[in-house]
């Protein structure tokens, strides 16, 4: 019996060995890339090898690691929060921009830009402690549905990057999320959904107060943007919150080129991945024109950075967590 177990366990050893760490990752140049890069900063014999304390890997959300089409997940959940804080109280509705948003009137709300934004978010968002904010997303996400899927939100983050994250941690990573999206908003299924814990999570957040309510302390969301974690704000984040300089970067958009050129402007091996969503079929095709997740920097300087830039539609075998 003993010889039998041995002769096994010396079978499946090369079979673990050789195990595919990204297996919905189809064969291609960045694949391979990735892998490379990780292959050699791990290996303590190499010329590249990097500290387990210094392999932290920074990748932003929308679009990243979830989709972001045809609007960004959490302005969805505005709307659907606030059209439920209305049929509650109808006076809550205090301007057309409000109104629109309640009807889910997604046109609307985006011919008045920025500042339209800004109210709809003020007024599904604050007001509400920490805990009571984050209970709504979470009931949100057991309940919503895509419109054009018909996936929870939460299972339409996508299985490569998934595998990605895990490889990473596999090879003594520490992966963040790095995003424009509210901090608390993400912190509510980040874990379950990429196995990074809330403390690992850098986001756009707002205003908070804090105070007493019958004898217990109340952390409150108040109206008004704090910080914006977009673009230049990401690596001076990084900078405050973690206090390292990545080595590995991934993002989707021109608001993560500031990451991703911080990132690889470092000393040592370094990496910046760029995920070129080119899939219509699957997902959605989309890059210089598009009002979400524009790629215009990403893809005419990327290249000449050395960062990878993962074509969507050739280099994954599957897109969605949720489905096959």
């Amino acid at each position: 019996m003993r010889n039998a177990v041995l002769s096994a366990a010396l079978v499946m050893a090369p079979l673990a060995l050789s195990a595919d760490p990204l297996p919905s990752w189809g064969a291609s140049a960045s694949k391979d890339r990735i892998i490379e890069f990780v292959e050699a900063v791990t290996d303590p014999n190499g010329a590249d090898y990097v500290t387990p304390a210094e392999r932290v890997a920074v990748f932003d959300n929308d679009g990243t690691l979830w989709g972001e089409q045809p609007v960004y997940f959490q302005l969805t959940f505005a709307m659907d929060r606030l059209a439920d804080l209305a049929e509650a109280d109808p006076s809550i509705l205090t301007s057309p921009t409000l109104e629109a948003a309640a009807n889910g009137d997604l046109q609307a709300v985006a011919k008045g830009g920025h500042d339209a934004l800004i109210e709809v978010l003020n007024a599904s968002h604050s007001g509400v402690s920490i805990e009571e904010f984050q209970a709504s997303v979470a009931e949100w996400l057991n309940t919503a549905r895509h419109p054009d899927t018909g996936l929870p939100y939460d299972q339409m983050t996508y299985q490569p990057m998934v595998e990605l994250l895990r490889y990473l941690r596999d090879e003594g990573f520490r992966t963040y999320i790095v995003s424009g999206g509210g901090l608390h908003f993400m912190r509510v299924f980040a874990e379950d959904a990429y196995g990074i814990p809330p403390e690992q999570i850098l986001g756009t957040y707002a205003d908070t107060t804090y105070e007493t309510a019958d004898g217990a302390p109340v952390i409150t969301k108040a109206p008004g943007i704090a910080f914006v974690d977009d673009k230049e704000g990401k690596p001076i984040n990084i900078e405050r919150t973690i206090g390292r300089r990545p080595i590995l970067a991934g993002g989707n958009s021109d608001g993560d080129f500031a990451m991703l050129e911080w990132t690889t402007a470092g000393d040592g091996p370094r990496l910046g991945v760029l995920i070129h969503h080119t899939d219509a079929e699957r997902e959605w095709a989309y890059d210089r024109e598009s009002p979400i997740g524009k790629l215009v920097d990403g893809l005419d300087k990327g290249p000449d950075m050395g960062w990878v830039i993962v074509d969507m539609a050739n280099d994954w075998n599957r897109i969605y967590t949720g489905s096959e």
